[in-house]
């Protein structure tokens, strides 16, 4: 397993934040799934705005009639969907991020940093659920 303090020359983190995570209980890993699912819930519904955003976006540009490269007023269908998909891509990015949060919860191993294998701070936890780095070490990839 990994030595606490073992950071200055294997590139590993210093602190073993012990003070701000305590023990994890059931009841803090539950609290845990269930503020990811409610994110899980949140980004299908940005996903399934954004995909019918895009049908829409589609249907205009096979209409050939449509001229929007001259439309002063507004973004034209390729900007549109240029917004459009990268936005798609952001939310199935997170949903991917959030589901593997959830296969850690159900490994046992969330809450712990993939790079020095210390807990991840229960506040770090809380402000970013999918985080698999511990701060030190989000630092330091950065």
């Amino acid at each position: 397993m990994h030595r606490i303090g073992a950071g200055a020359t294997s590139g590993r983190c210093t602190t073993t934040e012990v003070g701000m995570t305590g023990i994890r209980s059931a009841g803090q890993m539950e609290r845990f799934r269930e503020l990811l699912l409610a994110e899980r819930r949140e980004a299908e519904e940005r996903l399934l705005s954004q995909s019918e955003g895009i049908t829409a976006v589609r249907e205009a540009r096979s209409d050939g009639s449509v001229d929007d490269e001259h439309d002063p007023d507004g973004p034209t269908m390729s900007q549109e969907w240029s917004q459009r998909t990268a936005v798609l891509h952001d939310v199935e990015h997170e949903l991917a991020d959030i589901d593997r949060a959830l296969a850690r919860i159900d490994a046992g191993t969330y809450g712990i940093c993939e790079r020095c294998g210390q807990k991840i701070s229960v506040g770090r936890l809380e402000a970013r659920p999918t985080a698999t780095l511990c701060i030190d070490c989000a630092r330091l990839v950065r």
